[in-house]
């Protein structure tokens, strides 16, 4: 297969979070690919730095439910690389409780990992995309609190915050040529998600009945869309939630 590239990506700052490995590798492969001058953040030192290395691209490693360490990150991008035209918010985690037990901390937990840096990572990148006049943000949303999936009350919510976020973000930074979407993947096999949940071939192929098309769903089907979201190709496309979920839902 041969899928399309963007030149208006070239030279421009990308921030990613969360992009050391699964969906968030993909999005940094996929924009370096396209020429953009990509920063990502994350926890994991080995497995980013290694990446970083390979694609000869920025890793500064960070914890994002630490507000002021993710902010001294973004200035540590900007310092190196510029202003941000690009922000993928993309870090989570999908841990599963029990609606009845999961404790208030759990629960703080959960919105500090899935939503609450993706707030303050907007807003600290905003203003240097005022400066640009123009830039686009992408927040990962997920299917599931469309479909409501058990287990996942918590982060559901979570991902059902961003849609919210984005819509009302979309319309205050629209005239300053700010873009902001969101993106709803379905059953997307990371490894992560291989090893926790779909350890045998039958519940891949429950996942697999129920959607239309027949194909699992790739993590660089996912940057294929951010790509296309983050380039002027799409100068006219914000405050929309867009799924790929294979139809699924």
């Amino acid at each position: 297969m041969s899928f399309t590239r963007y030149d208006s990506l070239k030279d421009r700052t990308v921030i990613i979070t969360g992009g050391a490995s699964g969906i968030g590798a993909a999005f940094v492969r996929a924009f370096a690919e396209n020429g953009a001058r990509v920063a990502f953040l994350d926890l994991q030192q080995e497995t980013g730095t290694a990446l970083a290395i390979e694609l000869g691209q920025m890793f500064v490693r960070c914890d994002l439910t630490d507000i002021a360490v993710l902010r001294e990150a973004l200035d540590t991008v900007r310092a190196a690389l510029g202003p941000a035209a690009v922000l993928v918010n993309n870090a989570a985690n999908d841990q599963r409780y029990e609606f009845a037990s999961i404790t208030p901390d759990e629960f703080d937990r959960t919105v500090a990992v899935n939503f609450r840096h993706v707030f303050f990572a907007a807003q600290a990148i905003v203003p240097q995309m005022r400066e640009l006049g123009y830039g686009s943000i992408i927040n990962m949303s997920s299917v599931s609190w469309m479909r409501g999936i058990p287990l996942l009350e918590a982060y559901a919510s979570t991902k059902a915050a961003i849609v919210g976020f984005t819509n009302t973000l979309a319309r205050a930074l629209g005239p300053y040529r700010i873009r902001v979407n969101a993106i709803a993947p379905g059953t997307v096999l990371t490894e992560r998600q291989r090893q926790l949940w779909f350890q045998d071939e039958s519940a891949i192929e429950a996942a697999r009945a129920q959607q239309c098309l027949p194909d699992m769903i790739a993590p660089d089907d996912i940057a294929n869309l951010a790509l296309f979201l983050a380039a002027d190709d799409s100068r006219m496309i914000t405050k929309q939630c867009l799924s790929i979920n294979a139809g699924s839902v």
